[in-house]
């Protein structure tokens, strides 16, 4: 097996334990959820909601502890703890693109010596290039090879056939490398 194939083997134990560990005490053990999936959803939500990334994961994880302390314990052994906690993030993520939508855009900010501030190029051009997928693609794309979830783990997040999800990996994946490639 190799690195990528035993570090996904134990995050699912990882997983399975802290379902385990959520089932006997939701209080004790949901700041291990957050430590293990902060940094993914995080990295995730950037790619998919930029300048909302920060706020979408910390009303993930509370909702997501909102909905734990409510669940019996068997059900909460049961989860499909990634997947599960996907599928509340881009559900808030989609929400939230809906309601921004519906609102008046603020205009862009210039400085007092009249130049906007620079982002950095890579952070442009990356936006730009998943701003070419479609939704589907960028979700799917984002979650296979930003976030590093499992086919299973995404088709549960979006609620899509496994096979759909592979597609869309593939297709979003050809369509950033010939965009790449259009670049140079």
């Amino acid at each position: 097996m190799d690195a990528t194939g035993s570090r996904l083997v134990g995050f699912y134990l990882l997983m399975k334990d802290l379902c385990a560990s959520l089932a006997k005490d939701v209080d004790g053990a949901f700041p291990r959820l957050v430590e293990a999936m902060q940094d993914d959803l995080y990295s995730g939500l950037r790619r998919l909601h930029p300048t909302d990334a920060e706020d979408l994961t910390q009303e993930a994880f509370i909702r997501a502890y909102r909905a734990l302390k409510s669940y019996e314990p068997k059900r909460i052994r049961d989860l499909h703890l990634r997947g599960w906690v996907w599928t509340i993030a881009l559900n808030l993520g989609r929400n939230h693109a809906r309601d921004r939508a519906r609102r008046p855009r603020p205009m862009p900010l210039d400085d007092r010596h009249g130049t906007p501030d620079p982002e950095p190029l890579d952070e442009v051009a990356w936006q730009r290039r998943f701003a070419a997928l479609s939704l589907p693609q960028r979700r799917a794309v984002v979650l296979r090879h930003i976030v590093g979830l499992s086919y299973e783990e995404i088709a549960v997040a979006l609620d899509r056939p496994v096979g759909t999800v592979k597609a869309d990996v593939h297709r979003g994946l050809a369509r950033l490398r010939s965009t790449m490639e259009a670049e140079t």
